[in-house]
């Protein structure tokens, strides 16, 4: 465990992608077998242990402890496992430090009720920092800044492969990924890819810049269609197994069956994963409610039907058509879709244009009439094979100009990992009036982006500085209308919502600017936001 520990103690204080690359890879390269593959199936969220739960941690501790100065505690940090790795009254003469494997072996075998003793014999062997990474390995969040992606670029890096090697054979492999690590060491073959039902590696595009692309390209080598406002998604059939992934290679077939049961076709599809009625794309909100879910109601199934709309097509029965141009694999998409003959799956229309002032026209005018089921357009080269990753050139993605509001910071929280001792997640609010006339502050969402390091700081003081409560691990600042901080805020879209107070819900809320020379008072107004419902 210790390895472990130090691993992610320097991952979570570690800001630089490369230099959390550096670590996972040098990692990987020194820890033997099977340490090291459990550790990867850590980082990359495929370790989970169903009999581990926080309730058996916090029971763990409140039968060494005070419960009520645990909870002070718990409050005051924010955070479970750090509050018990620095609380934790170790007895003496506990055992020696446990392996990652010893670990990884006893909780996969261990019942709910052995959970609990195995928890506190590991606890009181270990150091604060040991004790911190077996808390966030149990309870599988980890956040220290690495994504799946980011640790498979490491054991390519280890390999000197490709990240897009690694990814097409990942799905076929299992923890703690003896065959991966013979190969990337060069010691056996690398691993066969063939797994029914696999995840193929997606294509992402890059963002167009405006000034300098449109200059050097010429828009007849280029098709373009909308980007819908869903999740991408890769819908897999084969050999009789069916797949439903995020572009993370994430299944989620179990929270979508009306979709699962849409594939009966062989073949692998690319597209947007949407929630529609009637043929008609609904805002992402809609699509929100089925998301993240472990079982799904009859009742929700029916009013959020979910649906595909196709971009592209990686597979016709068996053969791998990743390497045809993009112009090819449309008409043999167009041709798929209409042989699966699904209320389920309909195909992204390509839109027509002539020139880039066409395409930026088009842009101006949103699908449907309704600008919240389109983030934008998409550009593809017609003679672009479909590449893993994102490369440089054959996809651009033009986005929407974002919307803009000046807000009034309102709460603030502790963040996670490197941010543990920062106020970095902030809710803001826009002021509303009532019959009276009166004007109050009501929220209308939550950031914790868009900043710099710098400007984090200048933040957190603001924050400590301007404290009037506190709820648990939430500060309460001074915000009324002779005295605030406002913040500009950037989102992508807006939608009404019964969940929340305002009743409205942003779509990709982020700080776009801190105002320090404007007036609380001047933020805008909660019938601005309505406005743009309108």
């Amino acid at each position: 465990m210790r390895a472990f520990a130090r691993l992610l103690d320097r991952l979570a204080f570690t800001a630089s992608r490369n230099a959390k690359l550096r670590l996972v890879r040098d990692f990987l390269a020194e820890t033997p077998d099977p340490d090291r593959g459990w550790a990867l199936a850590a980082l990359t969220g495929t370790l989970v242990f169903s009999a581990a739960k926080p309730g058996a941690i916090r029971k763990a501790v409140e039968a060494r402890m005070d419960p009520v100065l645990f909870g002070w505690s718990y409050d005051y940090v924010g955070d479970l496992a750090e509050t018990v790795a620095l609380v934790w009254p170790a007895e003496p003469g506990a055992n020696r430090e446990p392996e990652l494997s010893e670990v990884v072996d006893a909780l996969r075998t261990a019942s709910r009720a052995e959970v609990q003793p195995l928890i506190e014999r590991w606890l009181d062997a270990l150091e604060p920092d040991g004790r911190w990474a077996l808390l966030k390995l149990l309870t599988g969040g980890l956040r220290v800044g690495v994504s799946a992606r980011l640790a498979r670029q490491a054991c390519a890096d280890l390999g000197g492969v490709t990240v897009a090697e690694i990814e097409e054979v990942w799905h076929a492999l299992a923890p703690p990924y003896a065959d991966l690590f013979a190969w990337l060491e060069g010691r056996s073959e690398r691993p066969s890819a063939d797994s029914p039902g696999r995840f193929r590696p997606v294509m992402l595009a890059q963002p167009i810049d405006e000034a300098v692309d449109f200059a050097r390209l010429d828009a007849a080598d280029y098709a373009a269609e909308w980007k819908w406002d869903g999740i991408r998604i890769q819908a897999v059939r084969e050999r009789g197994e069916a797949r439903l992934y995020t572009r993370t290679g994430d299944d989620i077939s179990h929270t979508f069956p009306d979709v699962l049961a849409a594939l009966t076709f062989e073949g692998a599809l690319d597209g947007e994963l949407l929630v529609m009625r009637e043929g008609q794309v609904a805002p992402f909100g809609d699509l929100q409610q089925r998301l993240n879910r472990k079982t799904v109601s009859a009742k929700l199934l029916a009013a959020h039907p979910a649906a595909i709309r196709a971009y592209d097509l990686l597979l016709d029965g068996e053969e791998d058509l990743r390497s045809l141009p993009f112009a090819e694999r449309r008409k043999r998409l167009e041709s798929f879709v209409s042989a699966a003959n699904s209320p389920r799956i309909d195909l992204s229309p390509l839109q027509p244009f002539d020139s880039w002032d066409q395409l930026a026209a088009l842009r101006a005018d949103p699908p449907e009439g309704d600008p919240r089921v389109a983030e934008g357009l998409m550009l593809k080269r017609l003679d672009s094979p479909y590449e893993a990753g994102r490369p440089r050139g054959p996809w651009f993605k033009w986005k929407r100009d974002p919307h803009l509001i000046d807000a009034v910071l309102m709460y603030a929280q502790r963040g996670h990992g490197k941010r543990s001792s920062f106020y970095s997640d902030f809710t803001f609010g826009v002021w509303r009036e009532d019959a009276a006339g009166d004007r109050s502050l009501t929220p209308v969402g939550k950031a914790y982006f868009g900043f710099t390091d710098e400007e984090l700081k200048q933040l957190d003081k603001f924050v400590r500085d301007n404290t009037i409560d506190r709820f648990g691990p939430v500060r309460s600042v001074t915000a009324n209308a002779d005295f605030g901080l406002v913040l500009e805020v950037a989102f992508e879209g807006l939608q009404r919502s019964t969940r929340h107070k305002s009743g409205v819900a942003m779509r990709f809320p982020r700080i776009s600017r801190i105002r320090w020379d404007k007036p609380a008072r001047e933020a805008d107004e909660l019938a601005t936001l309505e406005r743009m419902l309108d």
